[in-house]
C-alpha cells in the first residue's frame, strides 16, 4: 500500500513503504530546485520532506506531523539532514506558528498531503481501516475522543449527519439506527464490528467495501479533518513569502472543494456574499493560480499506486498582498463551512 486516501486498497495485502502521491508534480509547483524554506505539513514518512531537501542542497525544511509515531520514526530522517530538516508534533492548521518558532517567520513553499496513511491504516491497533480488525480509535493524534466514543455516546441525528455529511453515505440514517439498536445491547469497540454492521445496511458495490464512507466520516469527525484544513489553508497564506508557493493534494470531494473554494476566492478581488456576516470589503488577491483546474495522476503512477486514482493537485503563488484581516478570514471559514456537505468546518 503506498500513498495516501480511502478505498479498498488502504489495507489490503501486508505492509508496503508510504509513497507521496504527485510527489514530481508537488516539486515542480513547489519550484523546489530554487531552495528557500518549506513547511511539509504532513510529514507521514518523510517523502516530501526527502524530495524537497534533495532538490537543492541548500533547502531547509520544517515538517510537521500529528503522529507522534510518525514524528518519532522519522528522527533518522532529521539526524542525517545535517539540521537541515526540522520535525514538529502538531497540527497543520497552526503552521504559520510553528515555523516561526523554528526560526522562519516567512516561507518559500507549503506541501499538503490530506488524509490517512499507509502506516496508520496499515496498523489494526490504530483502528483505522476495516480490513484489519482492532480498538475503534482513528486518533491521529493518540489523544481525545475515539471513533469509539463517537459511535457509543452521539445521539442518533448526529451520527446520521455526521456519516452523510463526512462521508456522502446516503444509508447514513439507517446506519445510525443500527448503531442506536446495537449499543443498547453491548458498546460497539472494533473495526469489524462496525464493518459488519454498516455492511448489513449498505449494498455493496463493486472495488468498494460498504463501509468505507462510514469509516471516513468518522475519521474526519475525530481528527476535524476539515476544520485543520481550512486552518491550514490560512495559515499557510500567512505564512508564505510574496512569490512562495502553495501545494495541496487532497484524495476526496469535501478535501478538493475546500481547496478549490478558498483558492479562488482568495485569488479574486472582490469576495461572495454571505448571509451569515456583512460583505467585507474587497481585499487584494493573496495568490495567483497555477493551472486551470487540479493536476491528476497518470496512468503510470495509478498502475504502480491505486491510490492516486482520486489524487488531485492544486497549487498557487503567493502575491505580495497583506493575509486577511480577521474579519476576512472568518468571513471565508463562514462561507466555507456553509457549503453542502461542510457543516462543522470551523
Amino acid at each position: 500500500m503506498t500513498g495516501r486516501g480511502e478505498g479498498d486498497a488502504d489495507a489490503a495485502g501486508g505492509p508496503a513503504p508510504h509513497v507521496p502521491v504527485l510527489l514530481a508534480e508537488c516539486c515542480a509547483a513547489l519550484a523546489a530546485e530554487a531552495g528557500g524554506v518549506h513547511v511539509d505539513g504532513t510529514f507521514g514518512a518523510g517523502g516530501y520532506s526527502v524530495a524537497l531537501l534533495a532538490a537543492n542542497p541548500a533547502t531547509r525544511v520544517v515538517a510537521i506531523d500529528r503522529d507522534p509515531d510518525a514524528v518519532a520514526r522519522g528522527q533518522a530522517l532529521v539526524t542525517g539532514s545535517a539540521g537541515r530538516l526540522t520535525l514538529v508534533q502538531g497540527r497543520f492548521g497552526e503552521l504559520d506558528r510553528i515555523a516561526e518558532e523554528a526560526g522562519h517567520a516567512q516561507v518559500d513553499g507549503v506541501v499538503l498531503d490530506i488524509g490517512v496513511s499507509s502506516m496508520q491504516l496499515d496498523q489494526p491497533e490504530r483502528g483505522f481501516s476495516f480490513r484489519h480488525d482492532g480498538p475503534l480509535d482513528m486518533r491521529m493524534e493518540q489523544a481525545g475522543p475515539s471513533a469509539a466514543d463517537l459511535v457509543n455516546e452521539l445521539p442518533e441525528q448526529d451520527l446520521a449527519a455526521i456519516i452523510f455529511h463526512l462521508g456522502e453515505e446516503r444509508r447514513s440514517r439507517a446506519i445510525a439506527r443500527a448503531v442506536i439498536e446495537r449499543r443498547r445491547r453491548a458498546p460497539l469497540r472494533t473495526t469489524a464490528e462496525l464493518a459488519e454492521l454498516v455492511a448489513r445496511h449498505v449494498r455493496s458495490e463493486p472495488g468498494h467495501h460498504p463501509a468505507t464512507r462510514t469509516f471516513q466520516a468518522l475519521r474526519i469527525a475525530v481528527n476535524d479533518e476539515l476544520g485543520q484544513l481550512v486552518d491550514a489553508l490560512h495559515a499557510a497564506e500567512r505564512a508564505l513569502k510574496p512569490g512562495g508557493r502553495l501545494a495541496v493534494v487532497t484524495f476526496h470531494s469535501l478535501e478538493d472543494r475546500l481547496v478549490k473554494l478558498f483558492l479562488q476566492a482568495r485569488a479574486s478581488r472582490s469576495p461572495r456574499a454571505s448571509r451569515h456576516l456583512p460583505s467585507p470589503e474587497p481585499v487584494a488577491p493573496g495568490f495567483t493560480l497555477l493551472g486551470r483546474g487540479p493536476t491528476v495522476a497518470g496512468y503510470g503512477e495509478v498502475s504502480r499506486n491505486p491510490r492516486a486514482r482520486s489524487a488531485k493537485l492544486r497549487a498557487a503563488v503567493r502575491t505580495d498582498a497583506p493575509a486577511p484581516d480577521p474579519l476576512t478570514e472568518l468571513y471565508e471559514r463562514t462561507r466555507l463551512a456553509g457549503l453542502p456537505g461542510q457543516e462543522g468546518v470551523s
